[in-house]
């Protein structure tokens, strides 16, 4: 007996950066994530999942990277990472990402569910804990927070 598939998708829309990220759960402990997102800088950004889907404040009342096993930050391959830590994405030059990977640490149901959080993508390449910087093991010394949406469920 499988999971049937589920769909959740979170909506940026800032003044400059706008997109879609939508989440497919394809398995018990599989999500595919495709990001379509336009307006970025171009060349690599941290993409994470946030404690909080509170956007209110923008992207600072999101909280800190979605971490409920209290594990260093890390890259998306690491043994020791945060559940929110999903790695880079790449702005082309124009500015536009088309980002697709499949994660097996998080789900859209259950203890690690990621339905009400929200993904924060950050001004800075993701440096996946082994930078050496004061914050490399908390954000991967990503830098500010670009743009920000909440993960809900979708039709």
């Amino acid at each position: 007996v499988g999971v049937s598939e589920e769909d959740a998708i979170c909506v940026l829309n800032t003044t400059n950066i706008s997109g879609v990220v939508r989440f497919v759960q394809t398995s018990n402990w599989s999500v595919e994530v495709t990001a379509n997102v336009t307006g970025l800088p171009p060349g690599s950004h941290g993409f994470h999942i946030h404690q909080y889907g509170d956007v209110t404040k923008g992207c600072a009342s999101a909280g800190g990277h979605f971490n409920p096993l209290s594990m260093n930050h890390g890259g998306p391959d690491s043994v020791v990472r945060h559940v929110g830590d999903l790695g880079n994405i790449v702005a082309n030059a124009e500015g536009v990402v088309v980002h697709c990977r499949r994660y097996y640490n998080f789900t859209l149901h259950g203890t690690h569910s990621i339905l009400g959080r929200s993904i924060v993508i950050h001004a800075d390449q993701d440096d996946y804990g082994r930078g050496g910087h004061n914050d490399s093991l908390t954000t991967g010394h990503a830098g500010a927070r670009l743009a920000c949406c909440s993960i809900v469920v979708s039709q």
